[in-house]
């Protein structure tokens, strides 16, 4: 089978298509053939190697790239119930030392870390959710806030921040968008109930429709301290890019929130998508051979949805 590894660090072209051997599920696992699977900006830091540089990652000879998938289970390992050959799936590998990621023909993951594929939505629109839709979900369960109150997110236009939007909304939070001019329309029809463009200066933009500040922020954008000024003091800020937490200023509760699979919220997720709840946004598919074009395109940001490999 074919798998996309890099085994040194740089641009695209350090990205190999490479033949290995199929793997072979082990207790509690779960074979899968993929159908579809996503580039997403972690792939691109572990190719440039920001994250071996900033010390998230070991040394290895081969690493492979890629996190989440849409397919079809092939095999079973022992002691794994509730899955079988035929279902379609969807999963999340969270680890980032790995020999083999989901950008492959074929994949091992814990079998807690995968959920039935949504009703109704192709392979390629079902890779778009576990990474991006556990990001925004986990990281609004920890922020904590009750219906009624107030939330900013940053990037509200691109994966991440469209999934917070959708899922912030449904909560029955009043959310602020932030995002670029052109993006308004878009975002206002995932649920924001204000809109902030990104030129303003956040903290007295966010203030002049929320007086005294949000309850909380969601920066899917790594803007930082500017969105941080927008947060009454007290508030809570969730920083979804890892290293990205701006200074805990005024009292403000400020964690940086790392993805973890969970097959159960990812359930969740999956029957949002069903209810028409959660917008799936696939900005583009390749084969997974072009996995370095998919590389240059996400560098050059500005892509709405995500960008999808099938093999």
């Amino acid at each position: 089978m074919r798998a996309v590894v890099i085994r040194g660090f740089g641009g695209p072209e350090e990205l190999r298509l490479i033949d290995v051997p199929v793997p072979v599920p082990a207790r509690g696992q779960v074979l899968i053939r993929v159908e579809a699977a996503t580039v997403n900006p972690v792939d691109v830091a572990t190719r440039s190697g920001a994250l071996a540089g900033a010390g998230l990652m070991p040394p290895r000879e081969v690493i492979g790239i890629g996190w989440d998938l849409a397919g079809v289970v092939e095999r079973t390992g022992p002691g794994v119930t509730g899955l079988r050959p035929g279902d379609r799936v969807i999963g999340l590998s969270d680890r980032l030392d790995v020999p083999l990621g989901t950008q492959a023909d074929q994949v091992v993951l814990d079998a807690d870390a995968v959920a039935a594929a949504p009703a109704g939505a192709s392979p390629v629109e079902a890779a778009t959710l576990p990474l991006n839709g556990l990001t925004a979900v986990q990281a609004l369960d920890r922020l904590g806030l009750s219906p009624g109150g107030t939330l900013l997110v940053t990037g509200a236009a691109g994966a991440v921040g469209g999934y917070a939007v959708q899922l912030a909304a449904a909560r029955g939070l009043r959310v602020t968008a932030v995002a670029a001019p052109a993006d308004e329309a878009l975002v206002r029809e995932l649920g924001a109930a204000e809109f902030v463009p990104r030129t303003a200066r956040l903290g007295e933009a966010v203030r002049a429709l929320v007086p005294g500040g949000v309850d909380a922020a969601l920066d899917a954008a790594s803007v930082g301290v500017a969105a941080l000024d927008a947060v009454r003091s007290g508030g809570a800020f969730a920083a979804v890019v890892g290293g990205a937490a701006p200074p805990p200023l005024r009292g403000i509760r400020v964690f940086n929130h790392w993805i973890h699979a969970d097959g159960g919220r990812l359930r969740d997720l999956a029957a949002l998508v069903e209810a028409g709840a959660l917008t799936l946004r696939v900005a583009e598919t390749l084969p997974l051979e072009q996995v370095a074009e998919a590389h240059r395109r996400m560098e050059k940001g500005g892509l709405r949805g995500r960008l999808v490999l099938t093999p």
